[in-house]
């Protein structure tokens, strides 16, 4: 029986620590924080994430506590439809809804189902050593741990990844954004029916959740760490988009100060390797993705499904590895590309080449926009 690391306690850490309990492997899961705590708010969970978490055996509880979302619509600044998608064919084709949930939910349902004394707390990692047969991770409250294989599940900026590979660059996309949760009753927001507003001023993104939750995002051009969109209360981010229709600045507006989120935006410059000898990274340590596509969460529920299932299908260790990098490196590569281009598009500042944007998009076949989608959706997880 192998003994598996696990560092980071993410959506990713956690999928795959339930994965391999379910394969009867020995698996530790180890994280910084003094407890297992959702950063973020709304989250979307395509029909690929979906599938993956029903191998996890959660697939149920997650519908429970979702939303599901039947279609998505492209507005202008002044709530004009531009464009819009209609997931109820994704549904139909693969056989399971998208849906979106509150992140907190996500990982509760994750954490709830690994097996109590397999995650340990306030263990932050600082260093690690690997040899021929095992490796070794060290923390900085002087303690160690030995094992076999180390999953290094520890985010965007794993200290794995910026170990093992120093010329690996995370990279500014460009924008900022805020993010925040609210209950509303408004009727403009029905409940199967996501929306992305786009103007000058920046572009707000409108997602509804389980009863009365709606998830909000809104993002802004500027510098990295700007001094000037820094400590912004939810009144300040409603006035920067004071050109949007009112009913969605309203709920900027309705957002609790001391619950409102703010981040740059980053993502991964494409890797070619994601296993380095006994090390492997998953999740965004290996290939963080803007958000823009809401696949961040998949993509790493994906990688735990596959890994797990490399090593359950070949017996040598290095095989193993080989299978997981040839099934994700491609795909992952092309999701990031994707994503990042799609910010670009929609964080245009220009008037005239907003003009053009506005002015094309709406003769883009609905069709075209599913079918580039339709690549996320398709994944074959054996």
């Amino acid at each position: 029986m192998k003994k598996i690391i696990v560092i980071g306690g993410g959506i990713g850490g956690l999928c795959t620590t339930l994965m391999l309990q379910k394969n009867g492997d020995d698996v530790q899961l180890f994280e910084a924080a003094a407890q297992i705590k959702a950063v973020g708010a709304g989250i979307g969970v395509g029909s690929n994430a979906l599938a993956a978490l029903y191998e996890t055996g959660v697939g149920e509880q997650i519908e429970q506590r979702g939303n599901p979302l039947h279609e998505m619509i492209f507005q202008n600044e002044q709530g004009v439809q531009l464009n819009k998608m209609d997931f109820t064919k994704f549904a139909q084709e693969f056989g399971l809804n998208s849906f979106t949930i509150h992140r907190a939910d996500l990982h509760h349902v994750l954490y709830q189902s690994i097996k109590p004394n397999t995650i340990h707390l306030n263990k932050r990692c600082f260093d690690f050593k690997q040899t021929k047969t095992g490796v070794e991770v060290y923390f900085d409250d002087s303690t160690k741990v030995e094992g076999d294989i180390i999953i290094a599940a520890d985010g965007i900026h794993s200290v794995f990844r910026n170990k093992l590979t120093p010329h690996a660059k995370t990279r500014y996309a460009g924008y900022t954004c805020w993010r925040g949760v609210v209950e509303t009753d408004d009727h403009r927001f029905t409940k199967q029916t996501s929306y992305e507003l786009w103007g000058r001023a920046g572009r707000i993104g409108i997602v509804p959740l389980k009863g009365k939750q709606v998830y909000w995002f809104a993002c802004v051009n500027g510098k990295p760490n700007d001094p000037k969109y820094k400590n912004r209360t939810p009144m300040d981010v409603a006035q920067i988009f004071s050109s949007f229709p009112e009913h969605i600045t309203q709920l900027i507006r309705l957002t609790k100060e001391d619950e409102l989120l703010h981040h740059d935006i980053y993502d991964l410059k494409p890797l070619n390797q994601f296993v380095y000898g006994r090390i492997v990274l998953l999740g965004d340590a290996a290939h963080a993705t803007t958000p823009n596509m809401g696949q961040g969460a998949g993509q790493a529920l994906e990688d735990a499904i596959v890994f797990v299932k490399s090593l359950n299908k070949e017996k040598d260790l290095h095989k193993a590895f080989n299978r997981y990098e040839n099934k994700r490196i491609k795909r992952t590569k092309k999701i990031i590309k994707m994503s990042r281009n799609i910010g670009i598009g929609t964080q245009l500042e220009n008037p005239f080449a907003i003009a053009i944007r506005n002015k094309l998009f709406p003769y883009v076949p609905s069709a075209i926009l599913l079918q580039k989608f339709k690549y996320l959706l398709n994944i074959d997880l054996s």
